[in-house]
């Protein structure tokens, strides 16, 4: 039996976006929005989507696979893999089972793990699985392998442009460079009818966009509140802003993400607690007598808190927020592709920093989070994760399309939405080799799949 694990958390990393991007700039003329709502409303530059070559089951594919090859990982060498997402493309068989092809091939079919379920918040329920079986007396001394994946796409209207597609896989297990602190965590999960896909044949959410954006920042109190509470027992202090380096949060647009730092600084305040000088104090002294309804509508508030926030933003948060900003919602990729941007962004001063992470599932299932940074050897250093991920070049090395031809492949994925018996054009021109593709859904609705070879041509079908 392995010994007891020591500084269980995150030892590598790989981010997949889909090649294909919009400006939201030429969306937001597209669409005759005023100037500036969807990159200085919404805070979003840029938007990533799927073609019809790809989906949440390829990009995971691509996204294992690669983490595999770049990090010299030996398949045999996991022992369970989770994947979180809320794209349905079978509602009995999980996404995990595709991916199971790149094991099988290796003679590894003894893996534990499942999907998880719930909105955004299910790649955060996969990764603590993997932590909490890492940690427990059912480990066998493998790792544990976590899979982010969702293609975030809405109907024509004001939610379009909060669209987004990626996959984010992570290596789990003892020795990490990213370390989970579990004693510092806290939940807050209700009943609310805020986001919901009730309707089975449509990728389409139903959303009540006002009640989403109050439940985010409701949840995100509660979190905050029981986590202070937390750290005050187990460390004998009060906990504040201060205290940690960074905030990563679930972005589904960066406005919100904006709005949820400025609220953590009201909470301070409120909790008298010393990361707020008496100058912030005399500003925000007016909105003490606010209730909590009263808070979450008060425009002044948010502005006054934002403007007093702000070059904490600028420190603790802003190097968080590059891809979220460059790619979208990519639900429960979101959070953890805010993480990789803090990676590629901050690596080589990160060991010995505190991040707290907020991850938030509609419906409703949130959980703030504490992870400790060390350097950390290699593959499994800082440093050599960030440089896996490469964000910089895969940003760059994307493809504009045009607001026309967006709506075009929107509406053929649309139309394909639980269909069957079709072909795809199998054009992978755009895609990097060694990203894995769709090629056809049979008549009994199976997918299949292929991986563009790293010379020209067409190899390993499955």
């Amino acid at each position: 039996m392995a010994s007891q694990p020591k500084n269980v958390g995150i030892l590598a990393m790989e981010i997949y976006f889909p090649p294909t991007c919009l400006q939201q700039e030429v969306l937001e003329a597209h669409d005759g929005a005023s100037k500036g709502k969807y990159t200085i409303g919404l805070g979003q530059d840029c938007m990533g989507f799927c073609t019809e070559v790809e989906d949440v089951i390829s990009m995971s594919l691509t996204a294992v696979n690669s983490l595999l090859e770049k990090y010299s990982v030996d398949p045999k060498q996991i022992g369970r893999l989770e994947v979180g997402s809320e794209t349905v493309i079978d509602k009995s068989k999980s996404i995990k089972t595709f991916l199971m092809q790149i094991f099988e091939k290796h003679g590894n079919t003894d893996i534990e793990g499942v999907d998880s379920t719930n909105a955004c918040y299910g790649g955060t329920a996969a990764l603590f699985n993997c932590v909490n079986w890492v940690e427990s007396a059912s480990w066998d001394g493998r790792y544990g392998l976590v899979v982010c994946t969702d293609s975030a796409v809405y109907a024509e209207g004001p939610a379009r442009p909060t669209g987004g597609a990626a996959a984010v896989a992570m290596l789990v297990g003892p020795d990490a460079p990213i370390v989970f602190e579990s004693k510092i965590r806290a939940s807050h999960m209700s009943h609310v009818y805020d986001f919901y896909k009730p309707i089975l044949d449509s990728e389409y959410p139903v959303v009540d966009g006002k009640l989403s954006q109050t439940c985010y920042l409701m949840a995100l109190d509660a979190c905050y509140k029981s986590l202070c509470n937390k750290y005050e027992k187990l460390e004998g202090k009060q906990f504040s802003m201060t205290d940690a380096a960074y905030f990563v949060f679930h972005s589904p647009y960066n406005k919100l993400v904006q709005k949820s730092f400025s609220r953590l600084l009201f909470n301070d305040f409120l909790r008298n607690a010393s990361s707020i000088d008496e100058s912030a104090k005399k500003i925000l002294a007016p909105f003490e007598s606010l209730t909590g309804d009263e808070s979450y509508q008060s425009r002044d508030l948010e502005k006054t808190s934002q403007q007093l926030a702000k070059p904490l933003y600028d420190e603790k948060v802003q190097p968080t927020t590059l891809i979220p900003k460059q790619v979208g919602n990519m639900y429960t990729a979101s959070l953890y592709a805010a993480f990789a941007s803090l990676l590629h962004n901050k690596h080589n001063t990160l060991a010995g920093q505190r991040v707290i992470m907020f991850s938030y599932g509609s419906g409703l299932t949130a959980t703030m989070f504490s992870l400790k940074f060390n350097e950390g050897q290699h593959p499994f250093s800082l440093s050599n994760i960030a440089s896996v991920m490469n964000v910089a070049e895969k940003l760059e090395s994307r493809h504009e399309f045009t607001p026309e031809k967006f709506i075009e492949i929107l509406k053929l994925m649309e139309h394909r939405y639980g269909a069957k018996d079709f072909v795809t054009s199998k054009d992978c021109s755009l895609l990097a080799p060694g990203t894995y593709y769709l090629t056809e859904v049979d008549s009994k609705y199976r997918r299949f799949y292929a991986k563009k070879a790293h010379e020209n041509g067409q190899v390993n079908g499955h």
